[in-house]
């Protein structure tokens, strides 16, 4: 490979801002309360397995990273994967919240808060340090590790799972397939494209 191959390539950085941008669209969408509770609902949905697959991805491939590269790496990955595991909470309580009453509402801006103070936390602390701490073909093989687990990940909050490898590597396939065979007997949108669809 090239340089300038490797230097057009993204990576894992890149792929994971790109999410926090598509799910912070779609937050900016629910903060507007407009829409039918059904299509809130839709939107809830996708945000869920939007964060529910990145939060694997980054437990998988990411944080391992800051452990080995990072002096503070082991206290920074476990504060990263214990927000996971407090959104992770609420978005299973979200999950089966009814659009129409007022503890959805609620427990989205719980969420929403969570979730823009983990994005910050990470822009600004975690991802600057691992790009000055990781060779960059490093960030760019794990960004297609990042896709692929993204991919075939769990689209539904499993607080109870393993968050740490090998463990949550091996599991996040296997809960991946029958989230995504509910999804499809349920009609349940799971991605940006889904909705588009609708």
């Amino acid at each position: 490979m090239t340089n300038q191959q490797t230097t057009d390539e993204h990576d894992a950085v890149d792929i994971l801002v790109a999410d926090h941008r598509e799910v912070e669209a779609l937050l900016v969408e629910l903060e507007n309360r407009r829409g039918t509770p059904e299509h809130r609902r839709h939107l809830v949905d996708v945000v869920i397995a939007e964060l529910v697959r990145h939060s694997v991805a980054e437990e998988a491939y990411v944080y391992p990273i800051a452990r080995k590269a990072l002096p503070d790496g082991n206290e920074i990955a476990d504060r990263e994967i214990a927000e996971h595991a407090e959104a992770e909470q609420t978005m299973k309580e979200l999950e089966s919240a009814d659009p129409s009453d007022s503890r959805f509402d609620e427990l989205l801006a719980h969420l929403t808060r969570t979730i823009r103070e983990h994005v910050r936390e990470e822009e600004n602390e975690l991802f600057p340090r691992l790009r000055a701490a990781t060779a960059r073909e490093e960030l760019v093989d794990v960004a297609a590790k990042v896709t692929a687990v993204k991919e075939i990940g769990p689209t539904r909050p499993h607080p109870g799972s393993p968050d740490h490898p090998p463990a949550n590597r091996l599991l996040a396939p296997g809960i991946g397939l029958v989230d995504r065979l509910r999804d499809a007997l349920s009609g349940r949108p799971t991605s940006i494209d889904d909705l588009r669809e609708r």
